[in-house]
């Protein structure tokens, strides 16, 4: 009893150390217990559903128990747990969406000035009944990348560790989802 308290006691880069190297379910469980809510709410903000909701929350920690070396603990462990849940929530929603007929066709990457972007106050003073319709009509990716950044408090550096990217790239994509973002929110 006295050796499971101080494992619920160790930080999460620790803990993800002890699961790998002894491969325990029952470390597992503790990780488990810290991260199961918050995963499941970015889960139900993609699938709607509570029942898909739950089975994606149970897919991901299944699929992150088998993952798990692969953290390098590069960024701090939550941020790289968040990335790993909208990464698959994202491909959820691409697999099991229609692809639209009308899919945004990526401009290249010089015809924007990262300098004439969206000021982050118009996104913060968009009325969030209209936002949330708004979101749903966004692509996937620019609807993760702006959930990131705008609700989950994510930095530019969280940003391009947890989505692989440099700091160009995520300047790039968060510039462009704002801009569909207050184009569609304009259109309702």
């Amino acid at each position: 009893m006295q050796s499971h308290k101080k494992d619920i006691e160790l930080d999460d880069a620790e803990l993800v150390s002890k699961i790998v190297a002894r491969n325990d379910t029952h470390l597992f469980a503790i990780l488990y217990d810290r991260y199961a809510k918050a995963v499941y709410g970015k889960c139900f903000s993609f699938s709607k559903s509570e029942e898909e909701a739950q089975d994606l929350t149970h897919d991901i920690f299944i699929k992150l128990f088998l993952k798990l070396r692969t953290f390098k603990g590069d960024s701090k462990f939550s941020t790289w747990l968040y990335s790993f849940t909208y990464n698959f929530c994202l491909n959820y929603v691409t697999r099991d969406q229609k692809k639209k007929k009308d899919k945004f066709t990526p401009l290249l990457h010089e015809n924007y000035n990262i300098h004439n972007e969206v000021p982050d106050e118009d996104i913060y003073q968009l009325k969030a009944e209209k936002l949330l319709l708004s979101l749903e009509r966004i692509e996937p990716n620019d609807k993760m990348i702006l959930l990131m950044k705008y609700q989950d408090d994510f930095t530019i550096q969280d940003l391009q560790k947890g989505l692989g990217i440099g700091e160009s790239a995520v300047k790039m994509r968060l510039k462009r989802a704002k801009e569909r973002l207050i184009q569609v929110y304009n259109e309702i």
